[in-house]
This record gives C-alpha cells, structure tokens and sequence, in this order.
C-alpha cells in the first residue's frame, strides 16, 4: 500500500533527535575504541604474569636484573618484535619450558652475542597476589635438555652444591666466584667451553666452540630471587658485561619466545602507517554516506500505491491476475459470448433461438465478415495476439451495426 494512511497521524518518536544524535556519537566511538584496544591489546601487556622472563618480577623473573642494569648506566632494552632480533648488543634469551620455539631467533642472531639461559624452577601462579608466584619444585630434567632440541642436544642435571663457591675459567672475572645456587643445574663437561664451573668441574656458563652463542645453565645466577644479595647482583652484571661486545654495547631482554611479542594481525594494519591513511578516508566516507542519509535532499516523496483506484487500474490488475492464472486462452470465447449477448438486445434477435441458430441470424445483417466466422475465429484463438485480434473484429463489427 501506500505511505500515506487516510485520516492517521504520525506518531511521536519516543527520542528527541538530540538523544539519538548522542546515542549515535557514543556507539560509534565505543566500537572504535573496541576495535583499538582489540589491535593493540597485546602490545600493553606488562609481562608481570608471574613467568620467568624480562618483564616479570616473580622470583624466577629477570625485572630485578633490568632494573639493576638500568640503574648501573647499562641502558638494557626490551625486545618485543622478532625484527629487531639482527641487533649485536647482547641479547639474553630466558625460554621458560623446552617448547619454546628457538629456531627463528638463533638463526637470526648468528654469531652476535647471544645468552642462553635455561629453565629450572616449576612455578605456580600465586591467587592471592598478581604477578607473584609458588614454587612447586624443580622442572623435569627434560625441560632444559629440550631447549636447543634436537639440534643440540644437552646433558643436564642438578648436583649438590653446599653453597661452595663457582669457580671462574677461560678468562671470566672473579666477580662470579660467588656461591653457588641450591641445588645447581649444570651441564656435564666436554660439551662447551666452560666459563663458570663448580669445584667438580660441571659447567654452570659454556660458551659453543668457536662463536659467540652462551648458555646459562642455572638462572638463580640472574633470576630476581637470585640477585637478592650483592655479591650475586655484582657478579650477575659482571657476567652480562664479559659476554658482551668488546666495545661495551647495550643489553637486550627478549620476550618474544616468551610469548609477549607485539601481536600481528590484519586489525592492527588499520590503524597502522601506510594503513592508516586507507581507513581515515574510509571512516570519513562512512561519515558522509551517514550524513547524507540524515540529511534529506528535497520533500520527502511517498511511494506509488501497490493497487491504484480507478476503472482503468480494475482492469489492469484483472488481466494481470488472468494472465498469471494462464487463462488467456478461454478468454476468447467468452467475449464472443458478451458480443452476442449485446447483439442480441441491440436487434431484438428472439429469445427462444440458441446460440448456433442468434449466429446464424445475426449473419443475415450483412458485412464482410459473417458473425459465425469471427466467433469461430474467437473460440479458436489460444495466444494473445490471435485473441486480441478476434476481439477487436467482433468489437468493429458490433460498432459498425449500431452506429
């Protein structure tokens, strides 16, 4: 039907346009700033989740000795994406289980200063306090034996150390000859060149022959409950400046193996450069279709009636239902029928006389056509254009004898 109802009022809308207007405005920014913090999300996480990494400041963390080296003018930094792994200061790896994957990260430091340092202690995260945690004991030994698994594969184990002091060799400084941890996980002899080893001789810092590559086989030499006391703090920055470069570069911390890498994804592009500029110009179309749409050009226009008024409109939608009902075909004998019916009343043909004999009679008028012939011609027509045709015939000849 149409727009337009006789005799009703438009009813009042229950918003003043003021109240949609700023319902508008508050859910368009809302999904806006849903879909930034959904891009951005991972970048702000503060590590702080009680794991053995860079960022945390549980027990098995290494904040504390990020904060000591920044405190110490060593200006450490935190490495959050995988491209910036290329970088030659010394970069401290802390992979916390051996599934952590290694493979991209030692393939692209090379042969750059890289420290290795395994995991050892089995923790739990505390409910009482965020970021603290409960050691529940030591990590199977497998855990850092499958660290560098299967290319390298370690043989590790935890001894008795009684707190006797470490013992420094190849050329590492005395500052390490601190006391050892308890128990010790070390790595047996033969397989690195040792840099740290207890008075057994099992190494605690190895170095992989012929490069620059360290492993640390105990991290209580560097964790946050480790460098508690200052003859372990002293020889935990000791350590980091004998494996750096020569010319005294800066530290690294990653964390991508850690899995709090800055996060990629298509969402992020958006709101990244070169992306940025495509979706400020999207968002401002977006604006103007929406404004545009408010905004109305022009009277409104109501739309046609479905079903006009009027004889002209009866018949149009009649012909429109007989045509979809696909009965054209009998239409033609019954406007046969009507002619004959008005020929009838027009002269006086006799009542008692059927439809074969009213033909026959009315052929006695005259014209070019006998009336028999163009009602035959009529009932016989099955397409459309037959049957307009024979109408039209029957109605010339009604016109011409009662004109």
């Amino acid at each position: 039907m149409s727009d337009i109802a006789v005799g009703r009022k438009d009813a009042g809308s229950g918003f003043s346009a003021l109240t949609v207007a700023l319902l508008l405005v508050v859910g368009i920014l809302g999904f806006a700033g849903t879909l930034v913090l959904g891009a951005f999300a991972p970048d702000f996480d503060n590590g702080d989740h009680g794991g053995s990494n860079a960022l945390s400041k549980s027990a098995t963390g290494y904040a504390g000795l990020v904060e000591l080296a920044q405190a110490t003018g060593r200006a450490p930094w935190i490495i959050r994406d995988d491209n910036e792994w290329d970088t030659d200061d010394l970069l401290v790896i802390t992979p916390e289980r051996s599934t952590a994957d290694m493979s991209g990260i030692l393939k692209a430091r090379g042969d750059r200063p890289t420290l290795i340092v395994l995991p050892k202690w089995m923790t739990i995260a505390d409910p009482d306090h965020q970021g603290w945690v409960n050691v529940g004991g030591l990590l199977s030994v497998n855990e850092p034996i499958g660290v560098l698994a299967p290319a390298t594969m370690l043989r590790v184990g935890r001894v008795r150390s009684f707190g006797r002091p470490l013992v420094p060799v190849g050329g590492a400084p005395g500052a390490l000859a601190v006391a050892a941890p308890r128990p010790l996980q070390a790595i047996a002899a033969g397989q690195l060149e040792p840099l740290l080893t207890d008075d057994r001789g099992h190494v605690v810092l190895g170095r992989f022959p012929g490069s620059r590559r360290y492993i640390l086989a105990d991290p209580d030499l560097l964790s946050n409950h480790g460098i508690r006391d200052l003859p372990r703090a002293r020889a935990a920055l000791a350590m980091l400046d004998f494996l750096n470069t020569p010319d005294g570069g800066l530290v690294a911390f990653d964390v991508v193996v850690n899995g709090l890498g800055r996060g990629r994804s298509p969402l992020k592009l958006m709101f990244t450069p070169p992306f940025l500029a495509l979706t400020i110009v999207i968002a401002v179309v977006l604006a103007l279709v929406g404004w545009q749409a408010l905004a109305r050009f022009g009277a409104a226009r109501p739309r046609e009636r479905a079903i006009a008024f009027g004889k002209v409109a009866l018949i149009d939608n009649t012909a429109a239902l007989v045509s979809r009902a696909g009965r054209e075909g009998a239409l033609g004998g019954r406007y046969a029928a009507m002619i004959r019916d008005r020929a009838r009343a027009a002269f006086g043909v006799p009542a008692h006389l059927r439809d074969a004999e009213a033909d026959n009679y009315l052929d006695r008028l005259g014209g070019d056509v006998p009336f028999t012939a163009l009602v035959a011609a009529a009932e016989g027509a099955d397409r459309r254009e037959e049957i307009l045709g024979a109408a039209r015939a029957l109605h010339q000849w009604l016109w011409e004898k009662t004109r």
